[in-house]
């Protein structure tokens, strides 16, 4: 995404430096990582819920600029306030072309209508809505499709058998037990005809 992230360095920390950072329209948030010393900023509030709409951000790098150098980053945190859902701070984690991230991303399932096995009066259910993989940073996708239109009823799809983007891998997979290849998606047996 091209949107750059402007933030301000801020020198006061501490709950009640936060709470009144959020009375003026700030979000406050740090960045970390890469071997660089840890930096209190603050974003725009208003940008912020503007710009989160989107899901698929949150598995984006994003560009930060703060006091005029641009930094590649991804948001790894955010706290939102209990009562209101106001988002109230964000920890954002600084990438490189060379090093790997690891995160959860959401799955998005396709053709679940057209499923034989729900023609058939199975019901899909869902066991994972994300799963977390590694990649790095310029392969990490904003989502995995999952297309579920040839599963027939008594039928499930686990990890292994998910077809990845390249450059991606399901961090469960890599511990080399077949535990961990848990199911995604299954089709139960049909509903009986009365």
């Amino acid at each position: 995404m091209s949107l750059v992230w402007n933030a301000e360095v801020r020198s006061d920390e501490g709950k009640g430096a936060s709470r009144r950072l959020r009375n003026t329209g700030k979000v406050p948030g740090i960045i970390y990582g890469a071997g660089i010393e840890p930096q209190s900023v603050a974003f725009a509030s208003n940008f912020v819920t503007r710009v989160l709409q989107d899901a698929d951000l949150f598995n984006t790098v994003l560009t930060v600029e703060v006091a005029g150098a641009q930094q590649s980053c991804i948001i790894k945190d955010m706290q939102r306030h209990p009562a209101t859902g106001a988002i109230s701070h964000i920890d954002m984690q600084r990438t490189d072309e060379s090093s790997y991230l690891t995160k959860r991303v959401p799955i998005k399932f396709v053709g679940a209508a057209v499923a034989p096995g729900v023609k058939m009066g199975g019901m899909m259910s869902y066991m994972q809505t994300n799963i977390e993989v590694k990649a790095l940073a310029k392969d990490l996708p904003a989502f995995i499709t999952v297309d579920v239109s040839n599963m027939e009823a008594q039928t499930s799809l686990r990890l292994s058998q998910l077809a990845m983007p390249e450059g991606v891998s399901i961090v469960a997979l890599s511990h080399g037990n077949s535990d961990y290849d848990q199911a995604v998606v299954g089709i139960g047996k049909p509903k009986a005809a009365k």
